[in-house]
C-alpha cells in the first residue's frame, strides 16, 4: 500500500510512484491513495495552491489505467502539506468527487475511490 502517492509519469517528483511500482502494487492487489500535495501533483514541479482540480485528475487517470479503478483513492494530506485551493479542507473533497463525475467516473467508481477501495484493503489486511 501506498497511502500517499502520486504518478511519476504526470509529475516526475522522486517521491511520485514509477509504472513499474505502480504494477507492483497491481500484481499484490494492493492500492495508492492520492497525494494532495501541490508539490508532487504539479508537473511543473510549482507549489501554487491555485493548481487547478484537472492535474488531480491526471493523476488519478493515470493511477487507475495502471492499477485498476479498485486500487486507487484519496490519500490527502492535510497534516501541512500545501494542498490546491479549490480543495482547501476536507469539505472540499467534494469538489475533486464532481470534477471525476465531470471528466466521466460514474457513481461506483466515485465510490471505490472515496471509500470502498480503503475498505476492501483493510479488511483484506485484517482479515476481518
Amino acid at each position: 500500500m501506498a497511502t500517499h502517492s502520486n504518478a511519476h509519469a504526470v509529475c516526475a517528483s522522486p517521491r511520485n510512484l514509477t509504472d513499474a511500482q505502480l504494477e507492483a502494487i497491481r500484481a499484490s492487489d494492493g492500492m495508492v491513495g492520492l497525494n494532495f500535495a501541490v508539490g508532487f501533483l504539479d508537473p511543473a514541479g510549482s507549489h501554487d495552491a491555485d493548481l487547478p482540480l484537472d492535474v488531480m485528475v491526471r493523476h488519478i487517470d493515470h493511477l487507475v489505467d495502471k492499477v485498476g479503478i479498485t486500487r486507487v483513492g484519496f490519500g490527502s494530506d492535510f497534516d501541512g502539506a500545501r494542498i490546491p485551493s479549490a480543495i482547501g479542507d476536507v469539505a472540499g473533497v467534494q469538489r475533486l468527487l464532481e470534477a471525476l463525475s465531470e471528466h466521466g467516473y460514474g457513481d461506483d467508481a466515485l465510490h471505490d475511490l472515496a471509500h470502498r477501495n480503503w475498505v476492501r484493503v483493510l479488511r483484506k489486511t485484517w482479515k476481518a
